[in-house]
Formats: C-alpha cells, sequence, structure tokens
C-alpha cells in the first residue's frame, strides 16, 4: 500500500523540478542568447509543471492516497514552480542594470507576486483543513477558487512575457519601447499577484458539469486537444496568453456581475466575493 502512494508524489517531484530546472537555467543565461528561446522553453517547462499540479492531485483522490506529507510537498512544489521560477524568468528577462530605479520597480513586483503566491497557497491549505470534516461547506468550497489559483497566475505572467518577446507581436504591433515593457509586464506582476491574495471567486474545472452523451463527449474533447496542442506546437505565445486571460477575465466578470447583482440576487450565487471575517 505504500507504494502507491509514492506515487502522486513522484509526479509532484517532477512538477518541481520542472520549475526548479526554470530557475537553474535561467540563471545560467547568458545576454548574448536568445531571450525568446529562455522564455518559450521555459514557458513549457511551467506547463508541464502545471499539469504534474493537476494530475497528482486527481490520482492521489482517486486511490484515496492523500496525505498530509502530499498536501505540504504539493505546496512546496507549487511555491517554486509558480511563485518563485516566473519572477526570477521575468527579471531576468528585462537585463536591468542594477541600482536603477527600474530595477528596484521590477524587483518590487516581482517581490509582490511571489509573496502573493506564497499567501495564497497557506490560505488554500488552511482553508481546505477547515472545511475537511463538513461534507456541505467541502462541496461549496470545490465550486470554484478564492483567488487565482497560482498555476494560471504563473502561466499568465510568463505569456505576457513570451507575447511581448515573440515575433507574431514585433511583426503585428511593431513592438514597444523599452521603458514601457518593463513598466507593463512589472503592473501585470502586481495585478496577478494581487487577484491570488484577493477574495474573488474563480470557476473551478473540478465542478464544471456538461449533460451532452458521452460519444459527444469525447469527440468534443479530441477535437479540443487538437486544437490545443497544434496551437501549442505552432502558436504557443498566442494560445497561452488567450487561454490564461480568458481564465483570468472570465472569473473576474462573473464577480463583477454578482457584485452588481447585489446579495438578495440568486445571479452568480457561487461567485460572492468571501467577507474578511471568514478568514
Amino acid at each position: 500500500m505504500r507504494r502507491i502512494y509514492l506515487i502522486p508524489n513522484m509526479i509532484t517531484a517532477f512538477g518541481l523540478s520542472c520549475g526548479l530546472f526554470v530557475v537553474f537555467k535561467v540563471n545560467l543565461y547568458t545576454p548574448n542568447a536568445g531571450i525568446y528561446e529562455l522564455l518559450y522553453s521555459s514557458a513549457l517547462l511551467i506547463l508541464l509543471a502545471a499539469f504534474a499540479d493537476l494530475l497528482d492531485g486527481a490520482i492521489a483522490r482517486i486511490i484515496r492516497a492523500e496525505s498530509e506529507f502530499g498536501v505540504m510537498f504539493d505546496s512546496l512544489a507549487d511555491t517554486i514552480s509558480f511563485g518563485v521560477a516566473p519572477s526570477v524568468l521575468f527579471l531576468k528577462s528585462l537585463n536591468l542594470e542594477q541600482k536603477s530605479p527600474l530595477s528596484l520597480f521590477a524587483l518590487i513586483g516581482a517581490m509582490l507576486y511571489t509573496i502573493c503566491g506564497v499567501l495564497r497557497l497557506v490560505r488554500f491549505n488552511v482553508r481546505a483543513q477547515e472545511v475537511k470534516k463538513d461534507k456541505i461547506a467541502m462541496l461549496a468550497y470545490k465550486r470554484n477558487f478564492t483567488g487565482l489559483p497560482i498555476p494560471v497566475a504563473a502561466a499568465g505572467v510568463v505569456s505576457v512575457n513570451l507575447f511581448i518577446n515573440s515575433l507574431f507581436f514585433k511583426t503585428y504591433f511593431q513592438g514597444i519601447p523599452y521603458l514601457n515593457k518593463v513598466i507593463i509586464l512589472t503592473l501585470i506582476m502586481i495585478v496577478i499577484g494581487y487577484l491570488m491574495v484577493c477574495k474573488w471567486k474563480f470557476p473551478s474545472i473540478k465542478a464544471l458539469r456538461v449533460r451532452v452523451p458521452s460519444f459527444h463527449l469525447i469527440l468534443l474533447t479530441v477535437l479540443l486537444a487538437i486544437f490545443i496542442l497544434y496551437g501549442i506546437s505552432y502558436y504557443l505565445p498566442v494560445v497561452l496568453i488567450i487561454g490564461s486571460f480568458g481564465y483570468i477575465l472570465t472569473g473576474c466578470v462573473l464577480t463583477l456581475i454578482r457584485l452588481i447583482a447585489g446579495k438578495k440576487s440568486k445571479t452568480l450565487v457561487d461567485f460572492e466575493p468571501e467577507d474578511e471575517e471568514k478568514d
């Protein structure tokens, strides 16, 4: 039985290795090398880490191998892969001069993003323990996420950096001035960091229920997988930014609609931001 428990932890270790590889690879980067190639390979590794993060939890639930060790290990792996690695990649890609006001601004953005990511993971674990013994609270908890999930946050900040440095962006948008690039990327790091620790709700794919025949669902899944794999193979910057920010904007729009509708309305009641007293 103990050997079974190794399976989800091995997958978690693989995801952690992807994040560590990004950090170590970035530190071996030389200014003469292509920044886009570095961002591209790092984005693929972060996607692999995100897939491993999704897979280890699913397998642990299926084989009933969930444990406190696995939860802690998963959170620490997520901290490196999705909290530290994107910030290190962000700072290295800008290649800023030390002791300059611009480098300080970028450093603040990177630190805020990482700190918010750590706080997001701590809050997630604490909340999961609180509702563990309450089945009704657990069902409500699984419907959505409070705060932006850190894997999506990592995909968001990396996708913007990759997109701005891509040939597609330089061809169709003629690029942007270096100062504007630093300011835009830093502000995105700060905003996404805030979305991780805010009380806004974001939809959970686990709670998605689609009432369609099994054959149609399989067919749609295969077609969607083909489009995604084709997009990742040839248009990774575009696919990654559309996918990550599509999810982020969906959660923000649903929460805003709920805030506008008011607490008396039953519209999108699941997306009512949590009160401060619940923490």
